[in-house]
């Protein structure tokens, strides 16, 4: 039987036995012949593992002992997130425990090139009930589209099936900034203004847009697939002409702006819906940090070649954010904790708790985009 003791604020064990078998297990912080333990590490061997937790007045129960969190910030999920790593025979620490460093920060690099914009002038009439621009010239149009892959020209995936040349928003602002589209009926800054009111985040959508647009990416709606974007790597162009097949894009965009927030469920039912149609989800977090209250909840050790990893043999190699699903996240939160992983050089692990306490987890690794203001992530689900 595991023997806990509670004084105060202070839980820990003293007798040997339990001492020696929590150490063996990695859990607590031993001083002055005593093994302290955090309040989940406590409940989670009270609750999982059977030990009996005793002070001053008697026996604690676990109830009463998990009712004492009950005003604690998203204490639920924590729990449950850190009692389904370790059920799975896996170590998780406190964030602020030493451990071994990792000797590098793990990276993704993008490809970029420089993007080729045509040498001719367009001319479109705006429609602001819809924000689209129709090109005047069908030739010029139809190049646009299937040379530069700019607009939808004819119907989708069906570029033969009509006659004119149709650019969203983003497509419309870009070339206009790029002196390649003329305006017949509206200045480009009321074109701005007009988005800028309709939506109150274009300003962060579209700094995103311009950035992969520059460096030789095809971005396109991801409105199919849940997202704000779907993109296509430098080169891909649409498929032109019947019996050729359609270009399939690879990758979607969501942006998640330091200044928003979202419901957990909402922005993981993205992720799943991207992962769905073998897509990677990207997260763009554009905008300038503000104040964060939001802290990292563990140091996760995982496994090398099937036996798991712990601070004797190991560096951690995640860090984990637990959320429950009816939480909302900040974009400034999420911003800080990628910032905190990084500095750690670990990879960030979301932890989506829901309301039958089964945890999701989703894996966050930074994107390098070369010479990109901006702050990329790709987000994959993981099975530990």
């Amino acid at each position: 039987m595991l023997e806990l003791v509670q004084k105060g604020n202070k839980i820990y064990a003293e007798d040997e036995s339990t001492v020696s078998i929590l150490k063996k297990g990695f859990y607590g912080t031993e001083f002055d012949k005593k093994l302290f333990l955090s309040e989940i590490e406590a409940l989670y061997l009270m609750d999982s593992r059977n030990a009996e937790c005793k002070s001053d007045a008697g026996k604690v129960s676990l109830f009463d002992f998990f009712s004492r969190f009950s005003k604690k910030s998203k204490f639920i999920a924590r729990y449950f997130a850190y009692k389904d790593w370790r059920d799975r025979g896996l170590v998780a620490e406190l964030p602020d425990k030493s451990y071994k460093e990792p000797l590098e920060s793990p990276v993704k690099k993008y490809p970029s090139q420089e993007i080729e914009l045509p040498k001719f002038k367009v001319h479109g009439t705006f429609f602001k009930s819809d924000l689209t621009t129709l090109i005047k010239e069908e030739n010029e149009g139809k190049e646009l589209y299937e040379k530069y892959w700019f607009g939808q020209y004819g119907a989708y995936k069906a570029a033969d099936r009509g006659q004119l040349n149709k650019l969203d928003i983003y497509e419309t602002i870009y070339l206009a900034n790029k002196g390649t589209l003329i305006l017949n009926d509206i200045k480009k800054e009321e074109v701005e203004a007009i988005a800028t009111k309709r939506h109150k985040d274009f300003s962060s959508l579209y700094s995103v847009y311009e950035d992969w647009r520059n460096k030789g990416y095809v971005i396109k709606t991801g409105f199919k697939f849940g997202t704000n974007f779907r993109v296509y790597f430098p080169g891909a162009r649409p498929s032109t002409g019947s019996g050729k097949d359609w270009t399939h894009s690879k990758h979607v965009i969501h942006v998640f702006p330091k200044n928003s927030r979202l419901l957990i469920s909402e922005w993981a039912r993205a992720i799943r819906v991207a992962h769905s149609v073998k897509k990677t989800f990207l997260l763009a977090v554009p905008g300038s940090q503000a104040k964060s209250s939001a802290k990292l909840d563990f140091v996760l050790y995982h496994r090398h070649g099937g036996e798991a990893d712990n601070p004797s043999n190991y560096p951690p190699h995640f860090a984990m954010l637990a959320l429950g699903e009816e939480e909302y996240l900040g974009g400034s939160d999420l911003a800080a904790a990628l910032q905190e992983t990084a500095r750690r050089k670990l990879e960030l692990l979301l932890a989506i708790v829901d309301r039958e306490t089964s945890v999701t987890y989703y894996i966050v690794r930074r994107i390098i985009l070369p010479k990109s203001p901006q702050e990329y992530y790709e987000i994959d689900w993981l099975q530990p």
